[in-house]
């Protein structure tokens, strides 16, 4: 494979996070090249705190990139774009995409622009987040015109960490709550890792089950007009829908 003329994808990922980078390779394979930028280090901050410094650096992180030639960048940080609203996170995005040359989103409006291309208006959410954290997300989807039917909190034992969820974990949780066969199933949040869950609740039949990372690299191989192999078989590229 020429390698040079392979699609380039920018990703801004908070330095902790292990489970992007993996992730984004899996979905996106050999369809596209990815090169990781990494939010700044921020310790005796609130999580709060952090995340709102992450949209204040955000446009300096981005333009860490340099020269390098993007073809589309995504930020795989849900949490701090739930600070914004859905509208303010679309601006945000545009003004991001404007400066940089390349389109940009962040993994929460790549998620909106999945369920549009699935038609679909109601989820239950998966999510690793704390409490207040989890109402923000919900809050967000809602906002955006989607039915939130009920949410799946998956802790790390006493705490929450997306970072130390595991799938043993999300099962037991996902065990926990009675779903309809049918049901669109959301796992929120780039950092926590969903390949082996998905995988085994997916076995469903009728279950559209989406992720994070899973949504935002269908969004850039459709951003960048890459074809994915790690993507086949998910009802999103069985959709043929323009990116958001």
């Amino acid at each position: 494979m020429d390698i040079p003329s392979v699609p380039r994808l920018g990703l801004v990922v908070p330095p902790e996070n292990p489970t992007a980078e993996p992730e984004f390779r899996h979905f996106l394979g050999s369809g596209m090249n990815v090169y990781t930028s990494r939010f700044p280090v921020l310790p005796g901050t609130s999580l709060r705190e952090m995340l709102e410094t992450y949209n204040e650096v955000l446009p300096d992180v981005l333009a860490g990139f340099g020269q390098l030639r993007l073809d589309a960048a995504v930020v795989a940080c849900s949490a701090s774009h739930y600070l914004l609203s859905p509208e303010g996170d679309r601006t945000f995005c545009a003004e991001l995409s404007d400066r940089a040359g390349f389109p940009v989103v962040s993994s929460t409006l790549a998620i909106l622009a999945a369920c549009e291309a699935l038609g679909l208006n109601r989820l239950t959410l998966v999510s690793p987040y704390e409490p207040w954290l989890t109402d923000l997300s919900r809050s967000y989807w809602e906002e955006a015109g989607l039915t939130v039917d009920q949410v799946v909190p998956v802790p790390a034992g006493e705490r929450y960490d997306p970072y130390q969820v595991t799938t043993g974990t999300i099962l037991e949780r996902m065990g926990r709550y009675s779903l309809p066969e049918n049901a669109a199933v959301l796992f929120t949040g780039t950092g926590m890792f969903t390949l082996d869950a998905m995988d085994e609740l997916g076995a469903r039949p009728g279950r559209v089950l989406l992720s994070s990372n899973l949504a935002s690299a269908w969004w850039a191989q459709l951003a960048a007009g890459a074809q994915s192999e790690g993507l086949a078989g998910h009802p999103l590229v069985e959709r043929p829908a323009r990116a958001a």
